[in-house]
């Protein structure tokens, strides 16, 4: 869905990328939105988040050389806003079924994409 679409692209490690397909796969396989998969999701999609932030928010920055303190101001603007989605997530995720568990879960897989070849 989203390639018929115009959108923006952040970068993950790889790391979070294996990690995020992974969970995937496990939540997937067990289909029930239990407390361990709800914990699993909440952890993979606050970490995505705060990659998301740090690219879009941090790294302009970063690329344009601003000071310490200017990315030091940033860091606890970002910090407020990651902790403000957490509180979001949370609630969501508190009222999870195994439906909306399936449609989480394919959204993370559809946004989720491995490195191109160069």
């Amino acid at each position: 869905m989203l390639k018929q679409h115009s959108h923006i692209v952040a970068p993950i490690p790889d790391e979070l990328r294996t990690r995020a397909l992974y969970t995937v796969e496990e939540l997937r396989s067990r289909g029930k939105a239990d407390k361990e998969a709800i914990e699993k999701l909440y952890n993979l999609i606050i970490d995505m988040t705060d990659a998301g932030l740090d690219f879009f928010f941090i790294e302009p920055l970063r690329r344009l050389k601003a000071s310490n303190m200017m990315l030091g101001m940033a860091r606890v603007g970002i910090s407020s806003m990651l902790k403000g989605s957490k509180m979001v997530v949370q609630k969501v995720l508190k009222k999870l079924d195994d439906r909306s568990l399936a449609a989480i879960l394919d959204f993370i897989e559809e946004i989720i994409h491995q490195p191109e070849e160069t």
